[in-house]
């Protein structure tokens, strides 16, 4: 699709978002809504987004954040009062805005090869670069060089390679700054589509994202919504449109807004 396509798709959804009886906002978290930080536990949106999102809301907006990380770790770090929905750890968790939360359960052969893919970290003393999440171990290398994140990668994958077969065979994913072992069907893409089955077939949907953890996203919801790369730099994606975080980002996020009967300027 070239820049023209892009542009008329973008400029369709607006018009269509105008008039539709119910609007869905859909976004990753890390790389989307909030700049990468070596540091995650520091990774806030960028400034302007909290309160964007909350009068986003208020006009009338459902607005889900779908993020790898642990739902509530989200909540605390979004700063969006009141919350909004929060799928967490690709979807396995969910926590409504309301408070309701809910976790699909593990069966217990995906569980003991996550704490096996664990033990086999912490035994190498790599621990500090683990992250645990339901239904997944992530290993993150941001803030690395070229040659120290070859060998982590080496090690990590030679440390997992037990764990990728079998009856109990979990999924590598690489994603934006590391690799996750997960319970197989774990992606955002389900989580799309469990909204889409919540949502009428009228309502107005958009998928925001920048990792290949959203190209499942975007596929689940093609045909049926917006979905947005938002990314410094453009690379091959199914989404149909890219945005440049933050200032595209933002303005999207005023149209939005401004279309669906809000004041951006308040």
């Amino acid at each position: 699709m070239n820049t023209l396509e892009r542009e008329q798709v973008y400029f369709s959804f607006l018009g269509r978002l105008s008039g539709a009886p119910s609007r869905v906002l859909l976004i990753d978290y890390d790389g989307t809504l909030a700049p990468f930080s070596v540091d995650r536990e520091h990774a806030f949106p960028y400034p302007e987004i909290p309160g964007l999102l909350g009068r986003i809301m208020a006009a009338g907006t459902r607005v889900v954040l779908i993020s790898g990380r642990p739902a509530r770790e989200v909540l605390l770090l979004a700063g969006v009062h009141p919350h909004s929905e929060i799928w967490g750890s690709h979807g396995r968790e969910r926590l409504t805005a309301d408070g309701d939360y809910n976790v699909q359960d593990l069966p217990a052969e995906y569980e003991t090869a996550l704490l096996h893919a664990a033990e086999a970290i912490r035994h190498e003393k790599l621990e500090s670069r683990m992250e645990l999440k339901t239904g997944g171990v992530a290993i993150h290398w941001r803030g690395l060089d070229g040659r120290e994140i070859a060998d982590l990668e080496r090690r990590v994958l030679e440390l997992w390679k037990p764990m990728l077969s079998g009856d109990s065979a979990l999924e590598l994913l690489k994603f934006d700054g590391g690799l996750e072992l997960r319970v197989p069907g774990t992606n955002k893409g389900r989580a799309v589509e469990t909204i889409l089955k919540e949502t009428g077939a009228e309502a107005a949907i958009a998928y925001l994202g920048d990792d290949l953890t959203d190209e499942d996203a975007f596929r689940a919801l093609k045909g049926r919504g917006l979905t947005v790369l938002v990314r410094p730099q453009f690379r091959s994606t199914t989404a149909d449109v890219w945005l440049q975080p933050p200032q595209e980002l933002i303005q999207f996020f005023e149209e939005w807004l401004r279309t669906a009967g809000g004041n951006h300027d308040q």
